[in-house]
């Protein structure tokens, strides 16, 4: 999920006391079934979406990005579809979110409620309704989604800078980050599983490759030999920002090989790679590594807590967008 270079600021303890204070009066208003009455196929229409995005292009990577946009959209102002506001200075424009994908995944399945139920189905409720689906289509385990979010107005690319995990942060920085939201250590080691599918631009992990501090440049912390299969996909004078695959065995599958990885000393980020300096992270990950039953409802659990990050009511300016990129 965090994939951009970028330099975070670091949010007070203050602010994440009462982060947490909304978070937990917040969430009380998301219900599992919340649009029987209002939408009945309000879920099923995003799954529909979902589906032929990814299999009617054969590009599951969609899935993965889908992931990743509910994860950027709730780390900032909370899960309330800011992030697919257009406009200047707003979060998508921001570095770290210069590669997200899946926006007209989200246009499609937004139309098409608009035709079915308008004005009653939240964006916010489908970057959630979406995500869920990318994890089922890419082998994940089903689950449901609470919902009954409102849509924000506000979009700010200097909060995006400010919230979201850098991928060069040690597991020190990223836990704090995870903390100002209302996330435990926990939660951050089984979302990072996530990392078993997408991919990654070279800026965000080519530090480890050529400007380490060590007498070749690279991370020791990683793999010699993987070291060298990355300098072969981002050349250090190559040009351009190519991509590679975070996770290089089973890129498609939302497994637990993530794990696997972290242990071989085989994956892109420091963020990941540094789990292994947190004895409780270090656990963590050789349960999840051992276990590939326990993993897949470990992370169900920890996205629908993620999802009720900040929830917007209309006693605080929440309200349902017609068209998920305007402020309507």
């Amino acid at each position: 999920m965090r994939r951009a270079n970028y330099k975070p600021i670091f949010a007070s303890f203050l602010l994440s006391v009462v982060t947490i204070q909304c978070m937990l009066q917040s969430s009380a208003s998301l219900s599992v079934g919340y649009y029987k009455s209002k939408c009945p196929n309000a879920e099923g229409i995003v799954a529909d979406a979902v589906r032929s995005a990814i299999t009617g292009s054969g590009d599951r990577g969609i899935g993965a990005g889908l992931i990743r946009l509910h994860f950027h959209d709730c780390f900032v102002r909370g899960c309330d579809a800011s992030v697919l506001l257009d406009g200047p200075n707003t979060e998508k424009t921001a570095p770290p979110n210069l590669s997200l994908r899946g926006f007209e995944v989200i246009d499609t399945a937004k139309s098409r409620l608009e035709s079915a139920c308008p004005g009653k189905v939240s964006c916010a409720d489908i970057l959630a309704f979406a995500a869920r689906d990318s994890v089922v289509l890419l082998g994940g385990v089903n689950y449901t989604v609470p919902s009954g979010r409102l849509d924000g107005s506000t979009s700010s690319s200097s909060e995006a800078m400010q919230f979201l995990p850098p991928p060069f942060g040690d597991v020190s920085q990223i836990q704090s980050m995870f903390a100002v939201k209302g996330l435990t250590l926990d939660d951050m080691v089984i979302l990072s599983g996530a990392h078993a599918v997408g991919r990654s631009h070279c800026s965000s992990f080519s530090n480890r490759l050529y400007s380490w501090n060590s007498p070749d440049g690279v991370d020791p912390s990683m793999d010699k030999n993987f070291a060298a299969y990355l300098k072969t996909k981002c050349p250090k004078n190559g040009g351009g920002d190519p991509v590679v695959d975070m996770n290089v065995v089973t890129p498609n599958k939302f497994d637990t090989r993530y794990y696997k990885l972290v242990k071989a000393h085989k994956v892109l980020f420091t963020s990941d790679q540094t789990l292994l300096n947190n004895a409780q992270a270090v656990a963590l990950v050789n349960q999840s590594s051992n276990q590939p039953y326990t993993w897949p409802r470990n992370f169900n659990k920890a996205m629908v807590k993620m999802g009720a990050i900040e929830i917007l009511t209309s006693a605080n300016g929440g309200r349902i967008r017609k068209n998920c990129r305007v402020a309507n």
